[in-house]
């Protein structure tokens, strides 16, 4: 299994890396070929000299990105990588789509001189010219439309949508919850990722967006930098301008591993009078009753036959039978655990909703989903339910809002940032206000 696994990650490395290599030689090469066909040579040298350039600073950044990879981090970047965050993801997504129109213009050609009857009379040949061209114009204009689509699309994600964040309201349901938390209200960040994508100035508006809301308990979960390089230390510091009677309390995520700052980042929290929970367990009083919040870093996926524990094998010590659990932690994937465990509520982000997402054939597609079945949002499974339920069993399941309890909940956060291309569309970034409702 793990070998199936690897040889898998090798398949879509090799492909990913694959249609790189053809998007930029098929985008440079229309560019040079643009630029032999002008008449004048001073634009003809100026402009192959600058495409010349501007491939030569994308391959300097993407070995920046492949030797800051190697070395265990992400680089923190900066216009110049958002400038190829925008143009790499853009480019793929264009070239795959100028092709598909190639290949359904081929498919047509091909399935008309297949189905071409043999005592077809051929029109005029002013006809047959007439519909030739009208036929190669409606392709080259479909080509040039498809084209066009994905680099506007990123334009307009990175300037409108990437920083459009959005309060979302949502009440769950609570199996065994005291009487007086009824209407406790939980205000909810992810996903910060400072760095020059997420600027402090913006962590500064989102958090006094997130202090207007008048949680009586702040929560952050997880990846508040993206690498090594990122100003963890005045993200942090950022954060602890919420406000919550309760405090305001976070569990690390896997951008905190891929940086070594884990424990950093506790020691940042407890500086600033906050608590980053790790592996640990707190209880909160509130109006006389009481409930258990528990905290873990990032659970890493359990492969195959891998020696790695299964996912939240730590917290099963922290779990209490005689009040509610509220887990964070930033991986969702956690959720059959810890409903099998009998937690209550857990509080995840990570999947940032896919960061794009699109409807095809009334289907609302995004990347995240190849990944977790809890991408956005509000989820449900029966309180103790096996973990091994199977995503299809999952899928099979009642809607959150009809599923009878006792039932553990998990509410995937969209984020605030954005990994990889500095985009969102569709999905925009996110402040949560959780209200707890008795089940």
């Amino acid at each position: 299994m793990v070998h199936s696994f690897l040889v898998l990650g090798v398949l879509a490395a090799a492909v990913a890396l694959t249609l790189a290599f053809l998007s930029q030689r098929y985008w440079f090469g229309r560019a040079w070929r643009f630029a032999g066909h002008l008449r004048q040579p001073g634009w003809r040298r100026a402009i192959r000299a600058g495409v010349v350039a501007l491939l030569a600073a994308i391959a300097l950044i993407a070995l920046g990105s492949i030797v800051a990879n190697l070395r265990g981090t992400i680089s923190r970047g900066s216009w110049l990588n958002a400038f190829f965050g925008l143009w790499l993801s853009s480019s793929i997504f264009a070239y795959l789509f100028v092709k598909l129109v190639a290949g359904a213009e081929w498919l047509w050609q091909s399935l008309r001189r297949v189905f071409a009857s043999p005592a077809h009379v051929p029109p005029a040949p002013a006809a047959a010219e007439a519909i030739d061209h009208s036929r190669r114009h409606f392709f080259q204009a479909a080509g040039v439309f498809a084209g066009a689509v994905p680099f506007v699309s990123a334009v307009y994600g990175f300037a409108a949508e990437r920083l459009h964040f959005q309060v979302r309201e949502v009440e769950i349901p609570v199996a065994d919850l005291p009487p007086a938390l009824e209407g406790l209200r939980v205000t909810q960040l992810s996903d910060i990722h400072v760095g020059s994508y997420m600027p402090l100035a913006q962590v500064r508006r989102a958090v006094g967006m997130a202090n207007e809301l008048g949680g009586d308990l702040a929560v952050v979960t997880g990846d508040f930098l993206t690498g090594r390089t990122d100003p963890l230390a005045d993200c942090i510091a950022e954060l602890s301008r919420l406000r919550a009677p309760l405090g305001i309390w976070g569990c690390n995520g896997n951008h905190e591993i891929y940086a070594g700052a884990e424990a950093h980042a506790a020691a940042l929290f407890h500086g600033h009078g906050m608590k980053l929970l790790r592996q640990e367990s707190a209880v909160l009083r509130w109006r006389g009753a009481v409930f258990n919040l528990i905290g873990v870093d990032y659970q890493r996926q359990r492969i195959g036959g891998s020696r790695r524990p299964p996912m939240l094998a730590e917290i099963e010590r922290l779990v209490r039978r005689d009040t509610p659990n509220i887990l964070l932690s930033h991986n969702p994937n956690t959720f059959p655990r810890a409903a099998e465990l009998g937690i209550q509520l857990s509080l995840a982000g990570h999947t940032h909703g896919g960061q794009v997402r699109v409807e095809i054939l009334d289907h609302r597609w995004c990347p995240a989903e190849f990944f977790t079945p809890y991408v956005a949002g509000l989820y449900q499974r029966p309180l103790f339910a096996g973990a091994d339920l199977s995503d299809e069993e999952v899928a099979a399941l009642p809607p959150a809002s009809s599923l009878k309890p006792p039932a553990s909940s998990i509410y995937a956060n969209r984020g605030l940032g954005t990994i990889g291309a500095p985009v969102r569309l569709g999905v925009p970034p996110e402040i949560t206000m959780i209200t707890l409702r008795r089940a």
